[in-house]
């Protein structure tokens, strides 16, 4: 039986709103353990180095469509306040346990205070991944792709030494 794309459609707007809401996250959790599961392949094939390039690379094209959608999708304007919005609904923020976003003083910071992906590699005996460049790499190229009158700098992420209740944290400001 072929099922066109009008059919999918309909599928999906006969779902209630949670459960609209419980396919998207738990899409975006799929999506997640697809960059796990390609990572540690690689890592384990061709090392962490490797892993860590690819997965930039990977992140970095990522970033540039989501940045492009998100801001056509809800007509959002160059500003810290609507790139807080956008960065929100993006697949690297939407589903983590546990965030933090604030504009104050002319300044979006972001910081995650519960990394899942740290967590699951740490619950399967795994070192910390330093994410720093691929994260720092794909936030730059979001917020390129959204404004270009607005810098991202990194506070810290992995390897960094960081305290316990805190992974990483990011601020972005106007040019």
């Amino acid at each position: 039986m072929n099922i066109s794309r009008n059919e999918d459609m309909k599928l999906l707007s006969s779902l209630d709103e949670w459960e609209l809401v419980d396919l998207l996250l738990f899409n975006i959790r799929n999506i997640w353990r697809v960059d796990g599961l390609y990572f540690l392949g690689i890592e384990e094939k061709f090392g962490t180095d490797a892993a860590t390039e690819i997965d930039k690379k990977t992140w970095e094209y990522i970033a540039k469509i989501e940045a492009r959608y998100l801001k056509e999708m809800f007509s959002l304007e160059e500003n810290l306040e609507d790139l807080s919005k956008a960065l929100r609904f993006t697949s690297w923020a939407l589903d983590h346990p546990s965030k933090e976003m604030e504009v104050k003083d002319g300044i979006l910071t972001v910081r995650i205070t519960e990394c899942h992906t740290q967590k699951t590699r740490k619950e399967k005996g795994l070192e910390e991944f330093p994410c720093k460049n691929v994260r720092l790499n794909y936030l730059k190229t979001f917020v390129e792709s959204f404004s270009q009158n607005i810098d991202t700098c990194c506070i810290v992420c992995p390897p960094d030494e960081h305290p316990d209740n805190l992974w990483c944290e990011w601020q972005f400001r106007m040019r």
